[in-house]
């Protein structure tokens, strides 16, 4: 009976893996639905579990902030490098070592200093009514300033990071007073004033007021899957034009990740984000989210590649963080409310 119990006990330490012991607490910014079943997936692998707490990008800046050395939270997860840029500036961050997290993911989707990591990656492009312009009198973002698309364009406000940046970067590769001609210019071809997301001016260009509007492909890419009807016809008729293509490519930003500055949990931490770039989290972020791989050698998914390849631009992103500070007086400037 002692030789059963004794076989039993060893073909079942064989069978079963051992799993390492612990937590890692997020603060997430991604919305639960977007980011739990991954989280599963690495508790279920690794034994680790995850707490989550989400909330919007900058309330969780501040959070991090007031609650100093006392937070709980590990890793902080959130959309635009601009802000990761932001959470190193207000000291939240630290820097990691992690030959996985330098090998997957592209340096200039990546902190220098290895204080932040890209997991996913967005494209902000231009999208055109289908029976109202033609693509070939499209170009460059710099071209939406001329007169041209005078009454034409739908964008959202300029306290949105997500302009920000994109004015950032051109700030990085035209300097200051080339970018502030193009905020001046593109602020005369407002069709209307600045209001809602990026999918309402999508919902505005369908409606017919008007011709252009600008936004990121994630949203674009689930209002054409999601469930709602009206989403779904406005997104239709409209289509994507990838600009700047024989200069510096389109805009791109990311969703990313960092550990906190005094993670309890560090090494944890870091495990988490190293499995949210191995070869089955890229794909199901691909596949379920409508965005990019930063992965190399992972496929977008079947929508995002029938939107074309495209050329995207290679700055490293840390630069959007670097100029927003500048970005949002020249949009105070020419008026972009």
């Amino acid at each position: 009976m002692f030789k059963k119990i004794a076989l039993s006990l060893l073909v079942a330490s064989i069978a079963t893996p051992v799993l390492a012991d612990g937590e890692v607490n997020v603060y997430s910014a991604r919305k639960e639905q977007l980011i739990k079943p991954l989280f599963d997936k690495f508790t279920a692998a690794t034994g680790i579990k995850v707490n989550l707490v989400t909330g919007k990008d900058d309330a969780l800046l501040e959070r991090l902030k007031l609650e100093g050395e006392n937070t709980p939270a590990d890793l902080l997860m959130t959309a635009d490098a601009g802000r990761l840029y932001r959470a190193v500036e207000m000291e939240l961050t630290q820097p990691v070592e992690s030959e996985t997290l330098k090998k997957d993911i592209p340096e200039n989707l990546r902190d220098p200093a290895n204080q932040w990591f890209g997991l996913t990656s967005r494209a902000r492009p231009i999208f055109y009514v289908k029976d109202k312009v033609k693509p070939e009198e499209l170009s460059t973002y710099e071209d939406l300033a001329d007169p041209k698309w005078k009454g034409r364009i739908c964008v959202r406000s300029s306290d949105n990071i997500y302009n920000q940046s994109m004015l950032g970067s051109m700030i990085a590769v035209n300097g200051a007073e080339k970018a502030q001609a193009w905020a001046d210019g593109l602020v005369k071809n407002f069709a209307r004033p600045p209001e809602g997301g990026d999918r309402d001016q999508i919902k505005a260009a369908a409606a017919g007021q008007c011709d252009i509007a600008i936004s990121n492909t994630y949203y674009y890419g689930q209002m054409l899957t999601g469930e709602e009807a009206e989403d779904k016809a406005a997104a239709e008729k409209v289509a994507i034009f990838w600009p700047n293509q024989s200069d510096r490519g389109t805009h791109i930003n990311i969703s990313g990740a960092a550990v906190t500055k005094t993670a309890k949990n560090k090494d944890n931490a870091i495990k988490l984000m190293e499995f949210l770039v191995n070869d089955e989290s890229q794909k199901w972020y691909a596949e379920a989210n409508q965005e990019y791989p930063v992965k190399a050698g992972i496929a977008p998914s079947a929508m995002l590649k029938g939107w074309g390849e495209f050329k995207a631009d290679s700055l490293n992103l840390s630069e959007l963080g670097k100029h927003n500070a500048e970005a949002v007086k020249i949009m105070d400037k020419a008026g972009w409310k």
